[in-house]
């Protein structure tokens, strides 16, 4: 693989990177699914969000749903499954903003991750976090850096053996260290998730 050798160089890193099976990137369609996906699984246990995911697409009785599926859906049917208020409009908001402007794979990929990011937190609902966790693991992009991330943040502590007390100093020696690792911040970021045990959280702030 070729980021093995790149991000080898952090001697720390590479004490992960030896002792785990190397990753690979994929690209996925149906970008819209993804989002509602990730916007039903925060704040949440993997267990739930996986149960909530398992009935939503139950309501679509094994079709693959459009966003015209979706935002025909009605609001008390996504309440009924496990979502909150906000998260059942956020479902449709998505489903709405891939009807009127679009989340074709092939129109996002020309652009590059901070238009990506800027394209997608449009939909209220979406914030940075959610639209990089689509560049990672939908759009399969390989140098990214989820510094909100709670599981990365928690890595690079022990890691890193860093000091998170002052929270701005702490996200720009987050951001200073994984600017080494570019091109492949990703890869980076799925050994430290892998280590820690760790899926992908947002942080509070």
């Amino acid at each position: 693989m070729e980021y093995l050798g790149h991000l080898s160089k952090d001697k720390r890193l590479k004490k992960l990177i030896d002792a785990q099976e190397p990753f690979s990137l994929s690209r996925r369609k149906h970008i819209h699914l993804h989002l509602c996906s990730s916007i039903m699984s925060q704040q949440l246990s993997t267990k739930v969000a996986a149960t909530i995911l398992k009935r939503f697409l139950n309501l679509y009785k094994g079709k693959t749903p459009m966003p015209e599926d979706i935002l025909a859906t009605p609001f008390e049917t996504l309440r009924s499954i496990g979502l909150s208020n906000a998260k059942a409009n956020y479902v449709h908001n998505v489903a709405r903003f891939a009807l009127d402007q679009g989340v074709d794979p092939r129109r996002l990929g020309k652009m590059d991750n901070e238009e990506v990011i800027a394209y997608l937190t449009q939909i209220k609902g979406v914030g940075r976090w959610t639209a990089e966790m689509l560049l990672m693991f939908t759009l399969g992009r390989e140098d990214v850096f989820a510094v909100d991330d709670l599981g990365i943040q928690n890595a690079m502590i022990r890691l890193y053996k860093l000091d998170n007390s002052d929270k701005r100093q702490f996200r720009e020696e987050l951001l200073r260290i994984s600017q080494r690792w570019s091109p492949y911040r990703t890869y980076a970021c799925l050994h430290l998730w892998h280590w820690k045990d760790n899926r992908p959280v947002k942080s509070a702030k």
